[in-house]
């Protein structure tokens, strides 16, 4: 399974022309070239690329760590009417693929004049369109006792503030598990900025990557494998960092504690 990776990371040190002329993992000479032609072998610089990703990756995990708390507070906390009509409608969402939504939902932003901004990318997570953040939350808010809300009450607490002061520092595992998801699946997509960015100036880091490979001309391998090396750091880190809440959210979701 690590092959493969390594390999791509052998092969980033090697010269242009021994990079496929073996399957070894030791080159026969270090060199960096594939990592400053790659950064800087485009229009504009890779660094581009990574602060439009950083941005839309950031924006999502706020939108989401807020709006899905937030409904998953009301499926697990308010009794509305309709309850359970409408988290059963959310639940129905999971089993739509993206492909179903991806036309109406582009017309939409077209109308709206959002095509080739961050904005089709970013403005859904913060109206709570992630259904499995949702249920992930609400399956750890049952695990956490009433009787908490109901001591909060009877001091005088709104719902409001039972919800920030009480719930949300109880439930650092699961919103880190949030945004562990959040920040991988945005990072990593492909399609959704395929789709709705078309300007190299607003390119995520893979689309980024995919403007080196070219089957109508050369393809610049060594700065795909160097840049595919780069683009895998902030998505390690950021799992290295939070990998123990990401244990504990996943764990205790949904077990009383």
């Amino acid at each position: 399974m690590l092959y493969p990776l390594l390999w791509m990371l052998s092969a980033s040190f090697r010269p242009e022309n021994e990079i496929f002329s073996g399957s070894g993992l030791w080159p026969s000479a270090i060199s960096f070239d594939a990592y400053f032609r790659g950064w800087h072998g485009l229009r504009i610089g890779f660094d581009t690329f990574f602060l439009n990703s950083l941005i839309i990756s950031t924006l999502s995990i706020i939108g989401n760590l807020i709006t899905c708390s937030l409904a998953a507070f009301a499926f697990a906390r308010l009794e509305f009417k309709g309850k359970r009509i409408w988290f059963a409608l959310m639940l129905g969402t999971l089993m739509l693929p993206y492909q179903v939504t991806l036309i109406p939902q582009y017309v939409l932003f077209h109308q709206l004049n959002w095509i080739n901004t961050f904005l089709p990318l970013v403005v859904p997570k913060f109206l709570a369109a992630d259904a499995f953040f949702i249920f992930l939350m609400v399956q750890f808010f049952r695990g956490i006792p009433k009787e908490l809300d109901e001591a909060a009450a009877m001091d005088g607490c709104s719902p409001w503030r039972i919800y920030y002061k009480i719930l949300l520092p109880l439930s650092m595992p699961v919103l880190a598990t949030a945004a562990i998801f959040t920040f991988i699946w945005t990072w990593d997509d492909f399609f959704g900025p395929l789709i709705y960015l078309s300007d190299i100036r607003t390119y995520t880091v893979q689309l980024g990557l995919r403007t080196f490979v070219d089957s109508s001309a050369e393809s610049d391998w060594g700065g795909l494998f160097a840049m595919s090396i780069l683009t895998l750091v902030p998505v390690f880190l950021f799992f290295l960092f939070f990998q123990k809440l990401l244990i504990e959210g996943i764990a205790t979701t949904g077990m009383k504690r």
